[in-house]
């Protein structure tokens, strides 16, 4: 049977999700993608590698269906397919237009020839090795997609498939155990593994310290080959390069040389740029002219999501019922959620017991004791209390001083130690709009610089409010 063409259809459908998803979404994820045939009631696409692929199906094949469906009038299924490396797509796709232009009829087979030799060829293709610097479990795989994340990892995986040319350079930012590190080696393993780029991942501590050898040895020229000769460098947590000036000038020219040389630069910090004090003005502006993301603590459903991937990866089981206990009762990073996970599988590879809800509260107790399940109403009431207020007052609409910075305050705390979003915050003082709750964090955020008494401030408020969640 001679091929039917949908490939218009197709051309039309990806059109239409350009629109939907805007150009940042759309091209991480379907640049990529190859039409190679179709048949009566089927379109055949190709994938550069099975992850792309199973995002792809699990988020939007029931979207492009239904496009399709509109432009032909008909069901058309989808069928996928595997084209090892970027070359091979490019090289497939020429050989059956090619072939398509000789001979319609038999376009369809050569080009499942030209997979199945490519698949061959790829299988004869030694894998490279695990990078040395990087762990081999921080990849895209293992990273947890949520709405609290998820624009950071559609940005970093586009910049995998396609480094030093669209997101050069990236930063991304967020407080302790939020992913940072995992989502910038993510970056780096991918990389590796599918590319010849040579890829360096550094920590500034690493870095700092690499420097400061190479002056006392007078080795300076061999690090400057180092970091400026390579295709891709990682550097985490940059906020360490402050007071560090010489090493500062010395990163700021390794930036220029590596930026001009369209090499790709991915930076990680504990805060945005314009909150780093002690750098130089031109380094920051460099990290300015980054693309920055910002990651925030993962919501319930995906705290869920992250403690049954980690237990399956360890070949454990844990019940539905302790996997909940965790996700409502820590909710300040991922970190913590996975270390109160080790300790039950630890129990379990120690004891060769299941978990039950019961053994989990003991074996957590510490833990959950620290982190209640909170009610905005209990941290309103203990800010109130600690300022000579009522809650009313956090709830109306007074904007005196006395009024507006415990207000803030308390929004802030709602937001560190709750899952309640910026919306259900807003309602909770009074119906207020959930701009003016992110107003509020913000400013917060902001006089962590400017007044260093204001953590021991939060923090005894926090003990305050656990104190209270427990009567």
């Amino acid at each position: 049977m001679a091929e039917v063409d949908y490939k218009e259809f197709w051309n039309e459908t990806l059109n239409q999700l350009r629109s939907e998803l805007g150009e940042e979404e759309f091209s991480g994820w379907f640049t990529d993608i190859n039409f190679l045939r179709s048949g009566e009631n089927t379109i055949t696409v190709g994938f550069p590698s099975g992850f792309h692929r199973d995002r792809v199906k699990t988020r939007y094949q029931n979207s492009i269906k239904t496009k399709l469906k509109a432009l032909a009038g008909k069901d058309i299924s989808l069928e996928f397919e595997l084209i090892p490396g970027e070359k091979a797509a490019a090289r497939q796709k020429s050989e059956a237009k090619d072939a398509h232009n000789r001979s319609g009829d038999v376009s369809g087979s050569l080009s499942t020839n030209t997979s199945a030799k490519n698949a061959e060829s790829a299988k004869e293709k030694p894998k490279r090795k695990q990078h040395s610097q990087m762990r081999d479990d921080y990849t895209f795989e293992r990273y947890i997609v949520g709405e609290n994340n998820n624009f950071a990892h559609n940005a970093a995986f586009a910049i995998s498939r396609n480094p030093g040319t669209a997101y050069n350079p990236f930063l991304i930012y967020g407080g302790v155990g939020l992913g940072k590190t995992h989502l910038m080696q993510a970056i780096g393993n991918y990389i590796h593994e599918n590319s010849d780029h040579k890829v360096i991942y550094v920590t500034s501590e690493d870095f700092i310290n690499e420097f400061m050898l190479a002056i006392r040895e007078r080795e300076t020229a061999a690090f400057k080959n180092k970091f400026r000769y390579t295709d891709v460098l990682l550097i985490d947590d940059i906020q360490f390069f402050q007071e560090k000036e010489q090493t500062q000038e010395e990163l700021f020219h390794t930036f220029n040389a590596l930026l001009n040389a369209k090499k790709q630069l991915v930076f990680t910090c504990d805060r945005p740029p314009s909150e780093l004090k002690k750098f130089s003005e031109r380094l920051i502006s460099r990290f300015e002219m980054s693309l920055k993301v910002d990651l925030q603590p993962p919501r319930y459903e995906v705290r869920c999501a992250i403690l049954k991937s980690t237990a399956e990866n360890r070949g454990t089981i844990i019940p539905d019922e302790v996997i909940d206990l965790i996700s409502k009762n820590i909710s300040s990073n991922v970190r913590d959620l996975i270390s109160a996970l080790k300790t039950l599988i630890a129990y379990i590879e120690l004891t060769g017991q299941p978990i039950t809800l019961e053994i989990a509260h003991k074996k957590l107790r510490d833990v959950l004791a620290s982190t209640p399940n909170l009610s905005i109403e209990t941290i309103q009431k203990a800010v109130a209390d600690a300022y000579s207020l009522s809650v009313n007052d956090l709830k109306g609409k007074k904007r005196t001083q006395k009024i507006v910075y415990p207000r803030q305050l308390a929004m802030y705390i709602c937001r560190e130690m709750t899952d309640f979003s910026t919306t259900e915050i807003g309602e909770a003082f009074g119906g207020k709009d959930h701009t003016t709750v992110m107003h509020s964090i913000e400013k917060i955020q902001g006089l962590f610089i400017t007044d260093p008494s204001l953590d021991s401030t939060i923090e005894s408020l926090k003990r305050t409010i656990k104190e209270l969640s427990l009567k």
